[in-house]
């Protein structure tokens, strides 16, 4: 199963927005966002919500406990 970070920044790249632009979108500064990508820093609860909610995932599929995308 994937990790967070790569889960986030597949879904990222399959929209083709730029780092900039999904930090924007989650009112964080690049540097902070990038922290997810690396896998050096996690998001607050609601910050994950936000993004299982803007890639229509489920917050499992989101932080790799499950493979499947659709909410339940």
């Amino acid at each position: 199963m994937a990790e967070f970070c790569e889960r986030v920044r597949a879904l990222r790249e399959e929209r083709k927005w730029s780092q900039k632009a999904l930090a924007q979108e989650l009112k964080l500064t690049l540097n902070a966002y990038q922290l997810y990508e690396y896998g050096q820093g996690y998001p607050t609860y609601k910050r994950l919500l936000a993004l299982a909610d803007l890639f229509d995932v489920s917050l499992d599929y989101l932080v790799g406990r499950s493979d499947i995308r659709e909410r339940r």
